[in-house]
């Protein structure tokens, strides 16, 4: 079975293997004497059944093997397995351009052996990134290209995939008609071919859908048509899920009985396969249902079953779900004291994983909880923050929705300049028999006229064309100058808005250098040769950055400051800036020789790398700067001044992620002594 929801692949075997399955695929791997492709199919199979959702370290390190493995015996579909592996774990991450990264060699494999499927799945699992980026534009256009290629293949399975993914993205820009479409038109597909247990995931996609849209008896009977599917062919852990889904829109429409019901039978099944995240989440929904029916004591008992096997299970975002309804059910009991203390609980672990909608939640568990305590001071503080997180949600669902107004708009004046061309021809084809009798006529009377305006035309036109020549010389010249100081990127995104949102970015390469020996020379060289030197060291340094795709953030006097990674991230920020940070410090080396043979004062540099997140945006409003922010900035700094001239020293944090880049020489420092941030590691890059 093609397994389609919110899954980044669609292989079967991802579904629970037994401990011994699992060391039997790894034995099959260990044993020299078997076949390669035998080996390497049994090694992918253990990755994908076995490590990659457990142990995604170890996961990560077995597919770099496996890929290695494939290319050494031209096993090529071992390839693409591994690098589909890395994907997945780089997306599960947030890593998402190195999730697109591994997806594109994939394709690129597939593509030089003629393997079109691969080709395409992996192109899906591209689409779900970009789903998950917000990017749904890159979304439903990779996703419709994948549509053309299942059906040159006559792929059902393929298509249907296809139409289920564009309907949930869809559903993600809240566009419910065009998701239902989808949703339908996969349900079609399954029908049209053998039926049978493909049909029940569609089914359970539109089932999910009619709740969303609150039509909720709807909902229920393809919730059933799918549960009878899935219990006629024995998938046990779908029909968990289905009776879970059952009891959860039964809770929504306030009949706890009912919801009870399902939420109980998910549980036990769920129990029988050892499914421990579904029986901690049908045993939250069966919390809420009892909290629901005011049975308290049910309720705290279920809620802290569920709330214990989620922390076994190490998942702080349903953890903090469960400590939020807890909260709610003692302050309903009457226990404030608990309730804060599940509340605070749940809030600080929401805040620590960014779940901003939990955060909205647990504030308002808060607010209630010291408002009951009678601390009306932190009460209005969560009663703002709540307020501040439930706008900010709005905010989202309305730009989500104003985006899809913008793409109907769009469609729309499609629509209308087609009928307006039409309709054009259809008068000027009208017109032409009469035009023809009326030019004859005006030919013979109006021809001083004619020439009299022709030559009045001529020279307006002439003023006119010679008018937007200088504008769009202006023009060019101003997006020339917003291009020297902002990100191209930034750029546009202020030429279209106004204005230009600041960025969290999670990985960024920031480095810093600085001139050994400035001062000094300030005082031997004129102020017009000073600043020529430096400005002939910076404009060599901006040509490499340029090299490099660094953007270059600012100089301050004598010190040089650029990041790798942005504003567009990468994942080659930190190999990017050590090639620039060398090839600067060489720049420096040579003139500093030249100067010593003419005996003329000469710069010295040090140079600092650091990695990690920074905030990224625009400051000034008649003077635009584009700037970052944040402790990585502040460490790169220190690693230029813990360094030493003609060195680059970097951090440990940028260490890790080159030091298996063959090209780069290192040399550990041990811990090092940095101003503000006491003891920390740092490296030389040692090539010549």
């Amino acid at each position: 079975m093609r397994i389609i929801i919110l899954l980044l692949i669609v292989l079967s075997h991802l579904q629970a293997t037994s401990q011994s399955g699992l060391d039997s695929l790894l034995n099959v791997w260990m044993d020299t004497n078997q076949p390669d492709s035998v080996r390497a199919e049994s090694y992918s199979t253990y990755i994908l059944s076995g490590l990659m959702f457990p142990y995604p370290d170890s996961a990560n390190s077995a597919s770099d093997e496996l890929i290695a493995f494939g290319s050494e015996n031209k096993l090529y579909k071992r390839q693409i397995d591994g690098y589909r592996c890395k994907g997945i774990i780089a997306s599960i991450r947030g890593l998402k351009d190195l999730a697109l990264a591994n997806f594109d060699s994939c394709i690129a494999i597939s593509e030089r052996h003629n393997y079109f499927r691969g080709s395409v799945n992996n192109m899906t699992n591209k689409a779900i990134v970009y789903k998950t980026m917000g990017d749904y534009s890159n979304a439903l256009n990779t996703l419709k290209q994948c549509l053309i290629e299942y059906e040159e293949m006559n792929d059902q399975l393929g298509l249907q995939a296809a139409h289920t993914n564009i309907g949930l993205v869809y559903s993600e820009q809240l566009d419910y008609p065009s998701a239902l479409k989808h949703h339908e038109k996969a349900l079609q597909i399954c029908q049209e071919s053998n039926g049978g247990i493909e049909c029940a995931t569609p089914l359970l996609n539109i089932g999910n859908l009619y709740g969303e849209m609150k039509e909720h008896s709807k909902a229920l009977d393809y919730f059933f048509q799918s549960l009878n599917i899935y219990e006629k062919e024995g998938d046990l852990p779908k029909v968990a899920l289905v009776n879970q889904n059952i009891g959860n829109l039964y809770f929504r429409e306030a009949e706890y009985d009912k919801a009870i019901e399902f939420c109980e039978k998910s549980i036990q099944i769920s129990e029988q396969i050892g499914n421990k995240d579904g029986k901690a989440k049908a045993l939250s929904i069966l919390g809420h249902s009892y909290h629901g029916m005011k049975d308290f004591t049910k309720a705290i008992e279920v809620f802290t079953a569920s709330l214990q096997i989620f922390e076994q299970l190490n998942d702080p975002y349903n953890s903090s779900i469960v400590m939020a309804g807890l909260g709610a059910v003692y302050q309903d009991d009457g226990n404030y004291l608990k309730s804060l203390e599940f509340c605070k609980s749940g809030y600080d672990l929401a805040k620590s994983i960014g779940a901003k909608g939990m955060e909205k939640n647990t504030c308002e568990c808060l607010y209630l909880a010291y408002k009951s305590l009678g601390d009306y001071r932190l009460s209005l503080k969560f009663k703002e923050e709540y307020q501040i997180l439930k706008d900010s949600s709005k905010t989202t669902e309305t730009a989500k929705k104003l985006q899809r107004m913008e793409f109907d708009k769009e469609l729309l004046a499609d629509s209308l300049r087609n009928e307006e061309e039409r309709h054009v021809i259809a008068l000027a084809h009208q017109e032409e028999v009469a035009e023809k009798d009326r030019t004859r006529n005006m030919l013979i009377g109006g021809g001083l006229l004619l020439l009299l305006l022709a030559g009045g035309l001529f020279s307006r036109n002439r003023y006119v064309n010679r008018s937007r020549r200088a504008i769009q010389v202006e023009k060019d010249r101003s997006e020339e100058l917003l291009l020297n100081i902002l990100p191209e990127e930034v750029a546009e995104e202020l030429k279209e808005k106004g204005e230009a949102e600041a960025q969290l970015i999670d990985e960024v390469t920031v480095l810093f250098t600085d001139f050994k020996g400035f001062t000094a020379m300030s005082e031997r060289l004129s102020p017009k040769e000073l600043v020529n030197d430096l400005n002939l060291c910076f404009s060599e340094f901006d040509r490499i950055t340029a090299k490099y795709g660094i953007e270059k953030i600012k100089t301050i006097g004598d010190a040089y400051m650029a990041a790798g990674g942005l504003p567009t991230p990468n994942t080659t920020h930190a190999s990017d800036v050590i090639k620039a940070a060398l090839e600067m410090r060489d720049f420096v080396e040579a003139g500093k020789a030249k100067k010593m043979e003419a005996g003329l004062p000469y710069f010295e540099i040090r140079i600092g790398v650091h990695t990690g997140p920074v905030v990224a945006g625009i400051v000034g409003v008649k003077k635009f700067q584009y700037d970052i922010w944040g402790d990585t900035v502040n460490t790169a700094s220190r690693m230029e001044s813990s360094g030493e001239v003609g060195k680059v020293n970097i951090s440990e944090a940028t260490f890790d992620l080159v030091k298996n880049i063959s090209e780069f020489d290192f040399k550990s420092r041990g811990k090092v002594k940095a101003k503000g941030k006491g003891e920390m590691e740092m490296y030389f890059i040692e090539n010549e």
